[in-house]
């Protein structure tokens, strides 16, 4: 029901085009590429048991629903940001999710993330301010620091500060050189730094490459797909079954 909410919240501030992207189920291609990638394991059955309904209810809510199965999530809000900054009618991307692989997509002022928990509206100098690294060094950040929500560890001794302070002068992996005398930035444990990334480097070029979102995954053919014109008639119905019928008087006086 949170997401519902949260969908009438952003057509209550001013969107127009929306589309929710979800894990039909929680496999993916990276799942092949490495055995610690995240899985379905360990989620509560109740809560598997709500992502089917969910679509179902978004679906009634008016809402294009991208349920994704080959790709992740994030893939899918990844493909359909591109397509919506390429349309020259389209004012402003917002990416609401806090999570921080998508800050990648990220594009000036363009392409912004949204975190609506903490209220904060990303764009390309707030992800900088946030991770030290422009959008693009993203997949690099995270390959060297791990990201546990995804299942994979990072290069070992790499942390935040480290990692910022290295991809901010050299951008990418391979960019960076692998003598630490020629490091061009002051990091602590250089040698030990450079030792670890040389002992590993296949495993962050892989971590890397989990990290990247896709931006190929089917969503849309034209931006006006998106356009949200009210509740269907179903709506209604689903918001009784939920006792949440507030839900769709307001979203009855958005139309």
């Amino acid at each position: 029901m949170g997401v519902l909410w949260s969908v009438l919240g952003m057509l209550e501030s001013g969107a127009t085009h929306i589309g929710v992207a979800t894990d039909h189920i929680i496999e993916s291609f990276r799942n092949d590429l490495w055995p610690g990638y995240k899985t379905g394991e360990g989620i509560e059955p109740e809560l598997w048991a709500q992502f089917h309904p969910l679509e179902d209810a978004l679906r009634a809510m008016g809402v294009v629903v991208w349920p994704m199965e080959e790709f992740e999530a994030d893939d899918a809000l990844a493909s359909a940001a591109r397509l919506a900054a390429m349309d020259t009618d389209v004012e402003q991307v917002l990416l609401c999710t806090p999570d921080k692989d998508l800050s990648q997509c990220v594009t000036g002022r363009r392409v912004v993330q949204l975190d609506r928990r903490r209220r904060e509206l990303r764009d390309e100098a707030g992800v900088v301010e946030r991770f030290g690294v422009g959008p693009a060094s993203i997949p690099d950040y995270l390959a060297l620091v791990g990201d546990s929500s995804d299942g994979f560890p990072g290069v070992p001794g790499w942390g935040e500060k480290a990692s910022a302070l290295v991809l901010a002068r050299y951008g990418h992996l391979e960019a960076i050189p692998t003598d630490p005398g020629a490091w061009e930035v002051p990091v602590r444990g250089a040698a030990r730094l450079s030792a670890a990334l040389e002992a590993n480097r296949d495993l962050a070029m892989l971590f890397r490459t989990l990290a990247t979102l896709r931006t190929d995954a089917p969503v849309f053919g034209h931006v006006d797909e998106l356009r949200w014109r009210g509740p269907t008639a179903a709506f209604e119905g689903v918001t009784q079954q939920m006792g949440a019928t507030g839900l769709w008087e307001r979203a009855r006086r958005r139309t």
